[in-house]
Protein backbone atom coordinates (compact mmCIF):
# COMPACT_ATOMS: atom_id res chain seq x y z
CA UNK A 1 0.00 0.00 0.00
CA UNK A 2 1.34 3.55 -0.94
CA UNK A 3 1.82 6.28 1.34
CA UNK A 4 -0.86 8.14 0.29
CA UNK A 5 -3.40 5.04 0.47
CA UNK A 6 -1.90 4.26 4.48
CA UNK A 7 -2.26 8.21 5.49
CA UNK A 8 -5.37 8.12 3.95
CA UNK A 9 -6.70 5.15 5.39
CA UNK A 10 -5.31 6.18 9.17
CA UNK A 11 -7.03 9.27 9.12
CA UNK A 12 -9.97 7.35 7.83
CA UNK A 13 -9.97 4.95 10.42
CA UNK A 14 -9.48 7.58 13.02
CA UNK A 15 -12.83 9.25 12.43
CA UNK A 16 -14.59 5.70 12.71
CA UNK A 17 -14.99 3.57 16.16
CA UNK A 18 -12.15 1.42 16.72
CA UNK A 19 -11.85 -1.74 15.06
CA UNK A 20 -10.27 -3.81 18.01
CA UNK A 21 -6.68 -4.38 17.90
CA UNK A 22 -6.48 -6.78 14.63
CA UNK A 23 -5.73 -5.74 11.13
CA UNK A 24 -8.54 -5.83 8.50
CA UNK A 25 -8.64 -8.77 6.29
CA UNK A 26 -9.45 -6.85 3.44
CA UNK A 27 -8.47 -2.80 2.55
CA UNK A 28 -9.31 -1.15 -0.64
CA UNK A 29 -8.30 2.00 -1.39
CA UNK A 30 -8.96 3.10 -4.37
CA UNK A 31 -9.81 6.81 -7.10
CA UNK A 32 -12.94 7.18 -8.56
CA UNK A 33 -12.72 6.77 -12.26
CA UNK A 34 -14.68 5.59 -15.22
CA UNK A 35 -14.57 2.11 -16.39
CA UNK A 36 -12.70 -0.17 -16.32
CA UNK A 37 -11.29 1.06 -12.99
CA UNK A 38 -12.11 -0.49 -9.67
CA UNK A 39 -13.87 2.25 -8.30
CA UNK A 40 -16.15 3.62 -10.83
CA UNK A 41 -18.41 7.14 -10.70
CA UNK A 42 -21.56 6.90 -12.69
CA UNK A 43 -22.78 9.80 -11.63
CA UNK A 44 -19.87 13.05 -11.49
CA UNK A 45 -22.09 15.91 -10.09
CA UNK A 46 -21.75 13.50 -6.81
CA UNK A 47 -19.25 11.52 -7.16
CA UNK A 48 -16.14 13.41 -9.07
CA UNK A 49 -13.81 11.54 -11.09
CA UNK A 50 -10.80 11.85 -8.76
CA UNK A 51 -12.77 11.60 -5.38
CA UNK A 52 -11.20 8.65 -3.22
CA UNK A 53 -13.11 5.81 -1.08
CA UNK A 54 -11.28 3.31 1.32
CA UNK A 55 -13.32 0.17 2.41
CA UNK A 56 -11.91 -2.03 5.02
CA UNK A 57 -13.27 -5.90 5.86
CA UNK A 58 -12.62 -6.74 9.61
CA UNK A 59 -12.58 -10.45 10.48
CA UNK A 60 -13.78 -9.89 14.90
CA UNK A 61 -12.66 -12.88 16.53
CA UNK A 62 -16.47 -13.04 17.97
CA UNK A 63 -17.55 -14.20 14.25
CA UNK A 64 -18.50 -11.19 13.35
CA UNK A 65 -17.88 -9.06 10.83
CA UNK A 66 -17.06 -5.57 10.19
CA UNK A 67 -17.21 -2.89 7.14
CA UNK A 68 -15.96 0.35 7.20
CA UNK A 69 -15.96 2.91 4.37
CA UNK A 70 -14.89 6.29 4.37
CA UNK A 71 -14.71 8.67 1.11
CA UNK A 72 -13.17 12.22 0.31
CA UNK A 73 -14.36 14.57 -2.15
CA UNK A 74 -17.28 13.68 -2.53
CA UNK A 75 -20.53 16.06 -2.84
CA UNK A 76 -20.31 18.32 0.19
CA UNK A 77 -22.92 18.28 3.17
CA UNK A 78 -24.88 14.89 1.31
CA UNK A 79 -26.20 11.92 2.76
CA UNK A 80 -25.74 9.21 0.83
CA UNK A 81 -26.91 5.02 0.90
CA UNK A 82 -23.99 2.57 0.78
CA UNK A 83 -24.09 -1.40 0.27
CA UNK A 84 -22.10 -4.46 -0.32
CA UNK A 85 -23.25 -5.83 -3.86
CA UNK A 86 -23.16 -8.99 -4.90
CA UNK A 87 -20.42 -9.20 -7.88
CA UNK A 88 -17.92 -6.50 -8.94
CA UNK A 89 -18.47 -2.67 -10.62
CA UNK A 90 -18.89 -3.01 -14.31
CA UNK A 91 -19.30 0.02 -16.77
CA UNK A 92 -23.04 0.06 -16.53
CA UNK A 93 -24.52 0.44 -12.86
CA UNK A 94 -26.74 -2.08 -12.55
CA UNK A 95 -23.26 -4.51 -13.33
CA UNK A 96 -22.39 -5.04 -9.32
CA UNK A 97 -25.71 -6.92 -8.93
CA UNK A 98 -28.35 -6.82 -5.61
CA UNK A 99 -27.26 -6.22 -2.65
CA UNK A 100 -25.83 -9.27 -0.85
CA UNK A 101 -28.20 -11.21 1.38
CA UNK A 102 -27.25 -13.37 4.26
CA UNK A 103 -30.23 -15.17 4.00
CA UNK A 104 -31.54 -14.23 0.51
CA UNK A 105 -34.69 -13.06 -0.34
CA UNK A 106 -36.48 -15.30 -3.07
CA UNK A 107 -37.82 -12.39 -4.39
CA UNK A 108 -35.71 -10.35 -6.40
CA UNK A 109 -35.45 -7.12 -6.22
CA UNK A 110 -35.70 -7.40 -2.75
CA UNK A 111 -37.73 -4.86 -0.95
CA UNK A 112 -39.34 -6.56 1.98
CA UNK A 113 -38.12 -5.41 5.53
CA UNK A 114 -37.83 -9.13 6.88
CA UNK A 115 -34.77 -9.21 4.01
CA UNK A 116 -33.77 -6.05 3.16
CA UNK A 117 -32.39 -5.13 7.03
CA UNK A 118 -28.99 -3.65 8.53
CA UNK A 119 -29.16 -6.90 10.00
CA UNK A 120 -29.23 -9.28 6.94
CA UNK A 121 -27.52 -6.56 4.70
CA UNK A 122 -24.59 -4.58 4.86
CA UNK A 123 -25.33 -0.88 5.04
CA UNK A 124 -23.26 1.93 4.98
CA UNK A 125 -25.07 4.82 4.74
CA UNK A 126 -23.00 8.31 5.46
CA UNK A 127 -23.32 11.99 5.30
CA UNK A 128 -20.14 14.31 3.81
CA UNK A 129 -19.24 17.33 5.81
CA UNK A 130 -18.51 20.81 4.09
CA UNK A 131 -15.57 19.05 2.37
CA UNK A 132 -16.93 15.99 0.74
CA UNK A 133 -15.75 13.48 3.10
CA UNK A 134 -17.56 11.17 5.13
CA UNK A 135 -17.61 7.64 6.86
CA UNK A 136 -19.65 4.47 7.93
CA UNK A 137 -19.11 1.63 9.71
CA UNK A 138 -21.50 -1.88 9.79
CA UNK A 139 -21.03 -4.76 11.77
CA UNK A 140 -23.28 -7.94 11.43
CA UNK A 141 -23.64 -11.27 12.84
CA UNK A 142 -22.34 -12.93 10.16
CA UNK A 143 -19.57 -13.82 7.30
CA UNK A 144 -19.60 -13.99 3.55
CA UNK A 145 -20.32 -16.55 1.64
CA UNK A 146 -16.98 -16.81 -0.55
CA UNK A 147 -17.20 -15.19 -3.94
CA UNK A 148 -20.69 -14.16 -3.59
CA UNK A 149 -20.02 -10.46 -2.10
CA UNK A 150 -18.15 -8.22 -5.07
CA UNK A 151 -18.20 -4.82 -4.34
CA UNK A 152 -19.64 -1.53 -2.32
CA UNK A 153 -21.93 0.58 -4.27
CA UNK A 154 -22.99 4.18 -2.88
CA UNK A 155 -26.70 5.36 -3.96
CA UNK A 156 -28.61 8.48 -4.28
CA UNK A 157 -30.23 8.99 -0.71
CA UNK A 158 -30.28 7.30 2.46
CA UNK A 159 -32.14 3.79 2.18
CA UNK A 160 -35.32 3.21 3.43
CA UNK A 161 -37.01 0.93 6.06
CA UNK A 162 -40.53 1.07 4.88
CA UNK A 163 -42.13 -2.49 3.17
CA UNK A 164 -42.22 -2.38 -0.58
CA UNK A 165 -39.20 0.38 -0.30
CA UNK A 166 -36.62 -1.61 2.53
CA UNK A 167 -33.30 -1.48 1.46
CA UNK A 168 -33.95 1.22 -1.83
CA UNK A 169 -31.40 3.88 -1.89
CA UNK A 170 -32.20 5.53 -5.18
CA UNK A 171 -30.02 4.93 -8.00
CA UNK A 172 -26.35 4.26 -7.86
CA UNK A 173 -24.17 6.89 -8.45
CA UNK A 174 -20.86 5.04 -7.92
CA UNK A 175 -19.03 1.56 -7.05
CA UNK A 176 -15.83 0.21 -5.52
CA UNK A 177 -14.86 -3.61 -6.45
CA UNK A 178 -13.65 -5.38 -2.93
CA UNK A 179 -12.80 -8.44 -2.91
CA UNK A 180 -14.60 -9.32 0.48
CA UNK A 181 -13.18 -13.00 2.23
Amino acid sequence: MSVIATTFLAVAMATLPTGGTHHPSVVVHERFGTAPEKAITYERAAVPKGSRAVVAEWLNRDGTTTVDLAVKDLEPNRTFGAHVHTRPCGPKPDDSGPHYQNRVDPVQPSVDPRFANRRNEVWLDLTTDAGGDGGARATVDWRFRTGQAGSVVIHEHATLTHPGHAGTAGSRLACITVPFR
